[in-house]
């Protein structure tokens, strides 16, 4: 009779274990699915203070130029949920390259070099803690000169024209100079006061004059003349044509089926109008170069300009470079039109300077790149950057004839003159194009020196500088001298 009543009464026990046992299945269910699946997007949410507050809790490594000068660093704050922040010297010298961390966004160097700046790289992150118990960043040391950089900005910043400047070693690939103006300062975006940071992120974003937009490596355009390097080479590369061989270079030329003609430069013939390839390149013969895209169809010329690297996309520096454009299909009025850098060609300024690295490193196109090292607190190198060849241009033989007219360019009567360095050989191209019609033309140079034994090859473009477009050449001339000295 007892055992009957308990096993009444067990019952309903039974049931709220069976329940109980449910509810909890269920309860670790969902914490399990939480940490699995769902952590990433808690973490992003800007309402959870927690990821934050480990980020800003412990230093991020340096970020250095190549000679050693810190361009980034932590500091603390003396107090608060953040204990770090960054600080950043000249930073609108080397905004282009270090970005900056904030609150709700990092860009730049700090973004592509995030796991090992933050310390969360697998290999800082053990090292740091068996050596200091503690997480603490790795330094990253670049590639940029200090001297290069500060010709490239402060020459831009002089004009006051919007534009861009790129240098690179071309018989490494090394990024000595990466600058673009207008620019901002990367310190005032390093703020904890959320009100301060959202005032001066609305302010940056739509200035007009988009000093949040990296030039040098997103912003494409029309590469005009400097874009004959390509057509020269595959004109040498053809077989049809060398250095001495006379061209067309007719006063006006009429694109074909057309009624549209094209024009050289103050509407003149080039010399005698059959001049030689050199000859017309010196002087940049639009109708010489046209007619040459012509006889050489639209096949040749976009392989040459695939071989500089047109059209290869998710080139990154390990900064990411937007994708330099040679149209894919065109008539033969467009195909003459992009044999002299216009219709729908596009460039950045760092494939203006790539170019010049090319011919310069005897048709070798090296693969550009930003970092140099990362290494430890205590001096040990975890990461060392290595030289890659990117693109087989040219022969060394056809490189050796380009770089030889491209040095004509900066001789007195060339359009490049105002590049030229006593002492110092240098090989350029100069450009003007629009890309809208009737709102001006930009100035394009490109360049390397010396001649003989090159050290540094340049892209600059200032954008629609009007009649000052002759200021862009003094542009590339400070870098280069800046980088050789």
């Amino acid at each position: 009779m007892a055992g009957t009543r308990a096993s009444q009464i067990n019952v309903p026990l039974h049931r709220v274990a069976r329940i109980c046992s449910v509810m909890l299945f269920a309860l670790l269910a969902h914490i399990t699915f939480v940490q699995a699946f769902g952590s990433q997007r808690l973490n992003a949410d800007r309402r959870n203070e927690r990821p934050l507050i480990a980020r800003f809790g412990h230093p991020r490594g340096d970020i250095l130029t190549y000679d050693g000068t810190p361009i980034a660093t932590s500091r603390p704050t003396g107090g608060g949920p953040y204990r770090f922040r960054r600080a950043y010297k000249d930073g609108e010298l080397y905004a282009a390259v270090t970005g900056h961390v904030s609150l709700h966004r990092t860009t730049g160097i700090e973004q592509a070099q995030e796991a090992v700046l933050s310390g969360e790289d697998p290999k800082v992150k053990v090292r740091s803690l068996v050596r200091d118990g503690a997480v603490k960043g790795a330094d990253v040391r670049l590639t940029i000169s200090d001297r290069a950089q500060w010709a490239a900005y402060q020459s831009l910043k002089a004009t006051g024209i919007p534009g861009a400047a790129v240098a690179v070693n071309p018989a490494t690939g090394a990024v000595l100079a990466l600058a673009t103006y207008p620019t901002y300062d990367p310190n005032a975006l390093a703020t904890f006061d959320r009100a301060r940071l959202a005032e001066v992120t609305r302010r940056l974003r739509l200035a007009p004059s988009q000093p949040l937009l990296n030039r040098a490596l997103n912003q494409l355009y029309p590469p005009g003349a400097t874009f004959k390097l390509v057509t020269a080479a595959a004109a040498l590369a053809s077989g049809e044509y060398t250095p001495s061989a006379l061209v067309d270079a007719p006063a006006r030329l009429q694109l074909p089926g057309t009624p549209t003609y094209l024009q050289n430069a103050g509407g003149g013939a080039c010399g005698n109008a059959r001049p030689t390839l050199t000859y017309a390149f010196q002087v940049s013969c639009n109708t010489a170069f046209a007619n040459i895209g012509l006889q050489l169809g639209q096949d040749l010329l976009r392989d040459q300009a695939e071989a500089f690297g047109f059209n290869a996309a998710h080139l990154t520096i390990p900064l990411a470079a937007t994708t330099s454009r040679y149209p894919l299909a065109m008539d033969r009025p467009q195909t003459a039109l992009s044999a002299i850098g216009h219709h729908e060609n596009r460039v950045t300024p760092l494939m203006v300077a790539m170019m010049s690295a090319a011919v310069a490193n005897n048709g070798v196109l090296m693969r550009p790149y930003l970092v140099e090292e990362v290494r430890l607190a205590d001096g040990s190198v975890i990461n060392r950057a290595g030289p890659v060849p990117y693109r087989r241009t040219m022969s060394p033989a056809l490189a050796r004839y380009l770089a030889a007219m491209m040095t004509t360019v900066t001789h007195a009567g060339g359009t490049g003159a105002g590049a030229a360095i006593p002492g110092v050989e240098v090989a350029a191209k100069t450009a003007t194009s629009a890309d809208v019609p009737g709102m001006g033309d930009h100035a394009l140079v490109t360049a390397f020196a010396p001649a003989d034994a090159p050290e540094v090859a340049v892209g600059v473009v200032l954008e629609r500088p009007g009649d000052r477009a002759n200021e862009v050449a003094p542009i590339a001339r400070a870098i280069i001298e800046a980088a050789l000295s």
